[in-house]
């Protein structure tokens, strides 16, 4: 999660290597526009080409390179700069949304210090009471915690690309 709550998915865009690059501009990628953007008071100029509403990353950018939508809360931790780079148009499904949602929920309860998934024990035993946890798959040596990647591979898997575009 990014400051003020606003899911990142940068980290998820980045895992499945897709940026949601809209299907009707793909070939000729006009969906990349570059040229000189400043970023001042919470909002980026020119920008009118994104919707409200829409996804879109920076590239470039010294301090903000990042997938932000185009919405109050989400252009709320933009910090102020003028940078010669490029803005991406996205066209992100809502299914890869929801999905995203899930992560955050999912490693805001289980990559807490107090997580067992977070510990580095794999088996405990005390006072007559033990317990190991699974191996997950990993080999010999590996840490036992699970990541969100390992959690939510299988569901992931649906939008990884071999590469950027």
């Amino acid at each position: 999660m990014k400051e003020g709550g606003v899911m990142d998915l940068s980290v998820y865009c980045a895992e499945c290597r897709n940026y949601f690059a809209p299907a009707t501009k793909k070939a000729d990628r006009t969906f990349i526009h570059t040229g000189v953007y400043e970023i001042s008071g919470h909002s980026i100029a020119p920008l009118d080409f994104i919707q409200p509403g829409q996804y879109f990353r920076i590239v470039g950018s010294a301090m903000n390179d990042g997938v932000y939508c185009n919405t109050v809360d989400s252009l709320k931790v933009l910090t102020d700069e003028t940078f010669t780079g490029a803005i991406w148009e996205m066209s992100v499904p809502r299914a890869f949304i929801e999905l995203c949602t899930d992560i955050d929920a999912w490693r805001a309860k289980n990559e807490t210090a107090d997580s067992a998934n977070m510990s580095p024990f794999t088996a405990e035993s005390f006072a007559g009471y033990s317990y190991q946890k699974g191996s997950g798959g990993q080999s010999a040596g590996a840490s036992a915690a699970v990541s969100w990647v390992n959690q939510f591979g299988y569901r992931l898997r649906a939008f990884r690309r071999l590469n950027v575009l």
